[in-house]
This record gives structure tokens, C-alpha cells and sequence, in this order.
């Protein structure tokens, strides 16, 4: 059989699809979205330990998706978006309706509109930082380690503070729709005020510091399983003491960009015309 030169041949046609690694991410974001939403169930039940467990792999889902995304190459803008609402739903309207549910019910009114200002703040919060995000290369180069406001992980756990501590210790006075309000208030004004917070997202550790390190992260983890919630509790409180020298770390750099900017504006200003 005489084959013609001009005969081409039939290439096998590729499969037409969205690669694998462009889904991971997402199925993470998705599997934090059922954690949150299977805490409001437990929460209704009444079961708010494990409520406040499923809340913790949630923000451990959470806390993946973006880095996987970013080690994958699979970011996206629908990925971006569905982890922004994931994150309204996991820790914006459940912890909330776990702390209506668990004692800001007996509130009456009032007990609801602070839950509400603290979904609503947490919307906001949200908004602004996808905003931020869109415009993220106008920040100065030195803020990039810093977020404006707590985030939305971080304030879940914050808020849920006076409950995860009522299961190590017991206290009645934690179960007052008093002390959880004042929570409520206090955390929805850390989310939308300017606070600089740290973001660890981009924060390098030097060699030395690299097993320390690990060894704590062992040690901790050996914690939780053994003290779950009184670790939680403690390292609620962590976060909350990290906060004074977030801020005076992040004016610190504020200071010294603004000193570098003046000497090379006075460098400039005092330079002879070129010829």
C-alpha cells in the first residue's frame, strides 16, 4: 500500500478538561465548608465540643487550600471566591450560631443584634480584604507580612474563647451571655478596625530556629490530643498578646520606610541638574 506524501495522518484527539491540581484546592475549600456547616449541626444538637472540633479542622482545611493552590499552580479567581465565602459560613455565621445556641439566646434581643454585628463585621472584614487583594500591588513592600484587621479564622477562635475555656474549667460565669457579648463585641471591632495583625503567610525562619521549631510543633500537637481544650484556650490567648506587638512591629517598619523615603527625597532634592 503506496502512502501519499500529502495524506496527513489523524492525531489521537487530547482529552478536554480542568487538571487535577486545579480541583484540589477547591475540594479543600469545600471540605472546610462542610466542617463549618456540620458545627452548626452539632450545635444544635447541643454538642458543642464537637461543634468546636469540627470548627478546627475547618480552619486546618482553611489554612491548606491557599498553599496547596499556590504549590499546585491551581489558583484561580473561582477558587478565590468560593474560599471568601466558605470562610463568611465557616467562621463568620457559625461560630455565631453556636454562641446564640449556647448561651446568647437567653438575651433576648439584644443577644441576637450583637450576634448579627458580628456576622456582619465579619462580612465586612471579608470584603475589604478581597478588595485589598485586587489592589495588592499598591502596598509598600514592607507590609507584606501584615494583615489589616484580625482575620476571620483567627476571630472565630477568639470569640469562642469563653466556651472552649467553660470546658476546661467549668466556670458558670463563662456560660453568661455577658462575658460572650462582650467577646462578640470585642472581636467584630478587631475585624474591621486597621489593626496591623500578623499573617505568618510569608514569614521566613532562619536555619536555627528551623527545629525548635518542629520540636514545638510536636509538643504542641501532643497537647491537644492529650488537653485539647485547655491548648486552645491558651493559644487563643497567645494570639490575643501577639496583637500589642504586631502593631509595634508593623510601626517600627512604618517609621523606617518613611525615613528611607525622606533621605532619598532630600538626595534627590539636593542632587545638581543633570547637564
Amino acid at each position: 500500500m503506496v502512502r501519499h506524501p500529502h495524506v496527513l495522518r489523524r492525531s489521537t484527539p487530547r482529552f478536554q478538561g480542568m487538571p487535577f491540581n486545579k480541583m484540589v484546592p477547591n475540594m479543600l475549600t469545600l471540605l472546610a465548608l462542610c466542617a463549618g456547616l456540620t458545627s452548626i449541626r452539632y450545635g444544635l444538637h447541643g454538642e458543642y465540643q464537637k461543634a468546636v472540633v469540627a470548627l478546627v479542622f475547618s480552619a486546618i482545611f482553611d489554612g491548606l487550600d491557599g498553599r496547596v493552590a499556590r504549590l499546585l499552580k491551581g489558583t484561580s479567581q473561582f477558587g478565590a471566591e468560593l474560599d471568601s465565602l466558605s470562610d463568611f459560613v465557616c467562621f463568620g455565621v457559625a461560630p455565631a450560631m453556636l454562641l446564640y445556641l449556647w448561651t446568647m439566646s437567653g438575651a433576648g434581643g439584644i443577644g441576637w443584634a450583637l450576634v448579627l454585628l458580628y456576622v456582619v463585621c465579619c462580612g465586612l472584614r471579608l470584603a475589604r480584604f478581597n478588595t485589598q487583594l485586587m489592589g495588592e500591588k499598591d502596598l509598600p513592600s514592607w507590609a507584606y507580612n501584615y494583615f489589616t484587621g484580625v482575620p476571620a479564622p483567627a476571630a472565630a477562635g477568639l470569640v469562642l474563647l469563653p466556651m472552649i475555656l467553660s470546658f476546661e474549667s467549668g466556670a458558670d460565669f463563662l456560660v453568661s451571655p455577658v462575658v460572650a457579648g462582650v467577646f462578640l463585641v470585642g472581636v467584630a471591632a478587631l475585624m474591621v478596625s486597621k489593626l496591623p495583625t500578623f499573617s505568618f503567610k510569608k514569614a521566613k525562619i532562619p536555619h536555627v530556629y528551623v527545629l525548635p521549631l518542629m520540636l514545638a510543633i510536636g509538643v504542641l500537637a501532643a497537647f491537644l490530643v492529650t488537653n485539647p481544650w485547655l491548648t486552645l484556650g491558651g493559644l487563643g490567648l497567645f494570639y490575643l498578646a501577639l496583637l500589642p506587638f504586631g502593631l509595634r512591629s508593623f510601626r517600627k517598619l512604618q517609621r523606617e520606610a518613611q525615613q528611607v523615603t525622606g533621605e532619598i527625597a532630600e538626595e534627590t532634592v539636593g542632587a545638581p541638574p543633570e547637564p
